[in-house]
């Protein structure tokens, strides 16, 4: 892994991040659902609030691997965490450590920032992600169901049935 180095992004790598977004959700087959521009990112990442982090992974001058996170919160532990949105490694580097070196790093941060937890989903058919996940030692929650609102189904429970909004 000599040569490898993982900086965290700045303004100038956003059309280097989208088009890792853009690889990443070909590879899980949701290509579909990407809707995010550049113009989203510079806003939501490195705009007035910053609502996630990026690190990038290179070899050398090559970008080879990122890892989009931001803080979350566990009351019980009364602590923040980590929670890991993606990491992707190009499909013809991977084997070659980037993707545990870039756990690491977010390891490290998280320690240093004292959150309690590191968390992230792994889709249930990407068999080769979770065994590399469960040999780093992390576990599955598998009495977990994931929730989710989003588009007309958000938008209606926001609305309290006034036109004004």
């Amino acid at each position: 892994m000599s040569g490898f180095e993982v900086r965290l992004a700045t303004e100038a790598d956003t059309p280097l991040v989208l088009d890792f977004i853009r690889r990443l959700a070909e590879y899980e087959r949701l290509a579909h659902e990407v809707v995010a521009t550049e113009r989203d990112l510079r806003e939501t990442l490195f705009g007035e609030r910053r609502y996630a982090e990026v690190l990038l992974g290179f070899v050398g001058d090559e970008p080879v691997a990122f890892a989009l996170f931001f803080h979350n919160y566990s009351t019980f532990l009364g602590r923040p965490g980590i929670y890991l949105e993606d990491l992707f490694v190009l499909p013809e580097r991977r084997g070659s450590g980037y993707g545990k070196a870039m756990l690491r790093r977010l390891a490290k941060l998280a320690v240093k920032r004292n959150c309690g937890r590191l968390e992230w989903w792994v889709l249930d058919w990407n068999e080769d992600a979770i065994g590399f996940y469960r040999s780093l030692g992390a576990v599955p929650m598998d009495e977990w169901t994931t929730m989710r609102l989003a588009g007309d189904s958000l938008k209606e429970l926001a609305s309290d049935g006034s036109s004004s909004g």
